[in-house]
């Protein structure tokens, strides 16, 4: 039975989580799926209404 409100994460435990966002920040690339979907979508609309 899971007690409301608590939540554990191992990844988060580890430092996995807090490693991605920095290397996301500095490099500007997204870890995510849809962050990643988001960015080339971004790009490919500059490339085609760039003018």
């Amino acid at each position: 039975m899971k007690i409301p409100g608590v939540s554990f994460s191992l990844k988060r435990a580890i430092g996995i989580t807090a490693l991605k966002q920095k290397v996301a920040r500095k490099t500007g690339i997204p870890t995510t799926k849809q962050g990643l979907e988001r960015k080339i979508g971004g790009t490919i609309l500059k490339m085609i209404f760039r003018k």
